[in-house]
């Protein structure tokens, strides 16, 4: 997964619940199985957070909650920013056979205007169809070996698939089958995100918000 992936990932997860804790971020990252699709590791995850501090993206406060330091995060309006710029990049730019980005930047849609994410996937939606056209016309048998022509034909299937999915959705969002308001969704009792509003509430406290 390419760095700008990462970055967006760390500023996206912050954004979501911010004030968090470093523990937090690497919870709720870890529950969305970045370790298996997205190849962002624990350690990855804390190194990448003191580089967005650095860099200005991020801003850290070390507070005292009960009796224990936290380091907590939220996210400057540089980082708004550049989240912006990723996430708009993730959803619009199309490859032939990776597409991590793009399920980074749909899981952090929310994050994105409703009608700036349509307009994003809409976009996505037109580099899909040349995507497809081009594939569509394979090399000449001098060209390629049969058995890259046979990777083309899988690509070709995969952007197919994803282009059916695509159009479905898009039309999903214009008939507001599809909001990206997260306040219509209640997760579970057990859900470890009532813990983390909880603590969000309380350090929002202790920062005078």
């Amino acid at each position: 997964m390419a760095a700008h992936d990462t970055r967006m990932l760390l500023l996206g997860a912050v954004a979501l619940f911010e004030p968090i804790n470093g523990y937090q971020i690497r919870r709720e990252l870890m529950s969305w199985s970045v370790d298996d699709w997205a190849n962002l590791n624990p350690g990855s995850i804390y190194n990448g957070l003191a580089t967005l501090t650095r860099q200005g993206f991020l801003v850290r406060h070390d507070l005292e909650d009960g009796g224990r330091e936290v380091a907590v995060y939220e996210v400057t309006d540089a980082g708004r920013a550049e989240l912006e710029r990723l996430v708009t990049a993730g959803l619009e730019e199309v490859g032939v056979a990776d597409r991590k980005g793009f399920s980074a930047a749909f899981g952090l849609l929310p994050l994105v205007p409703p009608d700036q994410a349509l307009r994003s996937l809409v976009r996505r939606r037109v580099a899909l169809e040349e995507l497809v056209a081009r594939l569509a016309t394979p090399a000449a048998p001098a060209e390629a070996p049969p058995h890259a022509l046979r990777g083309v034909v899988m690509w070709l299937d995969l952007a197919v698939a994803e282009l059916a999915w695509l159009r479905e959705t898009i039309e999903l969002m214009r008939a507001g089958g599809l909001r990206l308001d997260t306040t219509t969704w209640t997760p579970p009792a057990d859900d470890p995100g009532w813990q983390m509003n909880a603590d969000r509430e309380r350090y929002r406290a202790l920062l005078d918000r």
